[in-house]
């Protein structure tokens, strides 16, 4: 019989003084140990039991991972450690990167964002994640430390299955960059839940358009969808469709049903692989056409 009343187990905290012990400790216990950042994710599954781990490496605080920094010539890097409730509110965020803190709206409670991380969520490489959208549409490129020591991993080669990633045993994401964004862009995520708050996406939709005269419509889309693939899914036919001809709701409405035949989701308690393709078709859409009307 489960537990009706889980609790945590035993752990031990271990604090260290810079990114190479922490990077180390880790690689000596592979499957025992977990860099910790928000725990937002992490205690609900040691909770659970889904996790069975002996250490918590608190990666807080190190090397900059809980700052912002905008670069007017090079773009945003925010902290692994930075909360999404100080994103949301950054200024250089706001102005240049809206559709992060939009998606980052999203996620959960005003309470759990005040712990949960942008990095985090990433990292937790669920297909139902809310900023991983906005952060691929946004091109962001991580920033790893490991035993060998710094390097970028790009979201497009990052993830590798539910919950599985291209990060190695002692390998700490500190912060995730993102380039200039285009001028001129417009965006919208939109996420369809069993309620307005507080539950993981069933579909999740991250659209961005952004003028381009190189391209044949005068403008170029960035589709990303989320909770109908192993992996979260950029489609790159409705982005090539909507580059080749001018821009109507119908070659819109062309690009949505290519978002819809791309897609492989599963049946779950949260809504069948039927319901979730149609409501793909359904929400690439309306995003496309709201991003598409603040822009225009």
């Amino acid at each position: 019989m489960l537990n009706p009343h889980p609790s945590l187990p035993e752990l031990e905290y271990i604090q260290p003084a810079s990114l190479s012990e922490a990077s180390k400790f880790l690689a000596e216990h592979p499957g025992e140990a977990k860099a910790f950042l928000g725990g937002t994710d992490c205690f609900v599954r040691l909770r659970d039991g889904a996790w069975t781990l002996k250490y918590l490496v608190n990666v807080k605080g190190l090397d900059g991972t809980n700052e912002i920094q905008f670069d007017p010539q090079k773009g945003l890097t925010i902290g692994s450690a930075v909360p999404m409730n100080r994103v949301i509110a950054h200024p250089d965020v706001i102005k240049n990167y809206p559709l992060l803190a939009e998606a980052a709206k999203t996620v959960a409670s005003y309470q759990l964002r005040n712990r949960a991380t942008v990095v985090g969520n990433v990292c937790n490489a669920s297909p139902a994640g809310d900023t991983i959208g906005a952060c691929i549409v946004y091109g962001g490129v991580l920033n790893v430390s490991g035993l060998n020591g710094t390097r970028s991993e790009p979201l497009s080669t990052f993830f590798k299955g539910p919950g599985k990633t291209v990060l190695q045993p002692g390998d700490i994401v500190t912060s995730i960059t993102f380039p200039l964004p285009p001028k001129g862009h417009a965006g919208r995520y939109i996420k369809l839940g069993r309620n307005k708050l507080s539950d993981l996406a069933i579909v999740g939709v991250t659209a961005l358009v952004y003028p381009d005269a190189a391209a044949a419509s005068g403008f170029r889309f960035r589709v990303a969808l989320a909770s109908v693939a192993p992996t979260p899914l950029v489609v790159s036919a409705a982005e090539e469709l909507l580059a080749s001809k001018p821009v109507t709701e119908q070659l819109i409405a062309d690009a949505a049903q290519a978002a819809m035949d791309a897609c492989n989701p599963i049946d779950d308690t949260r809504g069948s692989a039927r319901y979730r393709k149609y409501m793909v078709r359904n929400l690439t859409r309306q995003a496309l056409l709201d991003a598409w009307r603040k822009l225009k």
